[in-house]
């Protein structure tokens, strides 16, 4: 289940959609053929079948909805989660720039082989769903540079405690932005999600609908809608993975923007 969100978009949505028509259109004409005739259904059990159809589609329609919403904002949360730690960052980086040398450019340095780490290495095993683990040994370092320096004065004091408490915002949305990396539906709401499909697609095909053809085109525009809105919790269950995965594009304007000046 996991490679599928490393499969391109372009490729994963159109094939999500030709398999749900290609299998409805499919089932639809087998049960008419097969199953429809020996069930004798009449006019009153259309009429009953209707019924039960719409209220299948209006319940699996609202737990695709609610599951849509749910990532979207999942989505939206660890994209400000991310846009939080880049913020950190660049306000941590200013105040060590108050600190004396050679603390200061000791503890710039730092933060910026962090920011190249979280750019070059860390991001591309996000892109993959594995934790990154050198940016965990430069923050150690870089806080154990910080604790040990020593304000001299009233000014430095103020600057040290004001510089240790971005630190702490800082770790904090760090922290939050690596849970986020496994963020995703659990495997029990993708088989929801699929067997909702089937099930709803299928309770369409014991119509007794004279044309033949109108019957697979209602069929087929409801699988390719259905295909569409699983194909989009697809492409955004997953923050950090695929083509719609989060860039590390704050981390870089920090970089060039703050840190290269």
């Amino acid at each position: 289940m996991e490679r599928i969100f490393d499969i391109p978009l372009i490729i994963v949505g159109p094939l999500i959609i030709f398999v749900l028509v290609t299998g409805g259109i499919l089932g639809m004409v087998l049960t008419r053929r097969l199953l429809l005739p020996r069930l004798q259904v009449s006019e009153v059990d259309s009429e009953f079948t209707g019924a039960m159809v719409q209220g299948i589609l209006v319940f699996y329609g609202l737990a695709l909805a609610l599951l849509a919403i749910n990532v979207l904002e999942s989505y939206s949360d660890v994209s400000k989660v991310v846009s939080r730690e880049a913020t950190s960052i660049a306000a941590l980086y200013r105040d060590v720039s108050a600190y004396p040398e050679p603390a200061r450019s000791e503890l710039r340095g730092e933060l910026r082989k962090y920011v190249e780490t979280v750019i070059k290495e860390a991001w591309p095993l996000q892109a993959q769903g594995k934790l990154p683990s050198k940016g965990v040994i430069q923050m150690t370092e870089f806080q154990n540079s910080l604790m040990s320096f020593q304000p001299q004065g009233a000014s430095q004091e103020i600057i040290h405690a004001e510089t240790v408490a971005s630190y702490n915002r800082f770790t904090e949305v760090r922290r939050m932005r690596i849970d986020a990396i496994s963020t995703g539906l659990p495997g029990i709401m993708w088989m929801v999600i699929l067997l909702g499909a089937v099930i709803s697609l299928g309770s369409t095909f014991f119509f007794r609908v004279a044309e033949v053809t109108l019957h697979a085109i209602l069929v087929g525009l409801l699988a390719a809608f259905i295909g569409i809105v699983i194909f989009m919790i697809l492409a955004l269950d997953r923050p950090f993975r695929g083509d719609l995965g989060i860039s590390p594009a704050p981390y870089q304007l920090v970089y060039d923007q703050t840190m290269q000046q």
